[in-house]
């Protein structure tokens, strides 16, 4: 009889930086490498333990004094659309949905760095190049899936790239690990577009959650989250309705 063993993940704890989100405090994180044949159940379980990834890195908050970082997921089969959300819906219409592998693309990368440029020059992302980008989208151990948004052309077929969404699939629902846009298509909001299209996908699929990552309360770049109910909060009694 074959013995199998599970090897137990390794955390480790990164130095002290400027927090992101909030002027004034330090950041730090504690991470797991995902390596192996057991990558995708093991980012399935620290995913529901409040982990995000990126690369082959599964990554928390760890900040000494301050909890502001609360993972959070849409409860895809309970959401309603509102007014305003079925009127993004419809603005994007004449969009082309593709769902295609984990491949970087030099459009998809020439997007990203107009992106980047119009919205978040001088963030820790705006050095990012072509090679950079690779590594983001290719070195995934996990199942990963780029979905593209496309004008629809004169001639019927999918046209310009307008929108790109990095998700991983997980057993209960999917997890929005990157999304950029074309900063000159504004009236379409495609960046609340992207999460009611993916709640609509979870849907198709039966699946019960869209993963947002972490809300931090008092964020400019984060409060957007919370617009998206009925959605459940990781806190110390586990899951739990926000």
């Amino acid at each position: 009889m074959t013995e199998h063993t599970t090897r137990v993940p390794q955390f480790f704890l990164t130095p002290g930086g400027p927090c992101p989100y909030l002027p004034g405090r330090t950041e730090r994180k504690v991470f797991a490498r995902l390596t192996g044949s057991l990558a995708q159940p093991l980012n399935e379980a620290l995913t529901h333990s409040g982990f995000r990834r990126s690369q082959s890195i599964a990554y928390r908050p760890a900040c000494e004094n301050c909890a502001a970082c609360v993972s959070v997921r849409i409860i895809a089969g309970e959401f309603e659309f509102s007014r305003g959300q079925k009127r993004i819906l419809k603005r994007n219409d004449d969009l082309v949905r593709g769902e295609v592998a984990a491949e970087a693309t030099r459009e998809q990368f020439a997007l990203l760095r107009t992106y980047l440029d119009s919205r978040h020059a001088g963030g820790g992302m705006s050095d990012m190049g072509l090679f950079d980008y690779v590594a983001m989208v290719e070195e995934t151990p996990v199942q990963t899936r780029i979905i593209e948004y496309r004008r629809l052309g004169p001639d019927g077929e999918p046209g310009a790239l307008v929108a790109c969404a990095l998700s991983d699939v997980l057993r209960d629902g999917l997890s929005m690990v990157y999304s950029f846009f074309h900063p000159g298509e504004e009236a379409r909001s495609l960046g609340t577009f992207m999460i009611l299209d993916h709640v609509r996908a979870a849907r198709m699929r039966s699946l019960r959650h869209v993963y947002l990552g972490y809300w931090v309360q008092g964020s400019d770049k984060m409060d957007y989250k919370a617009r998206f109910k009925p959605m459940e909060a990781l806190g110390r009694e586990g899951w739990e309705r926000l």
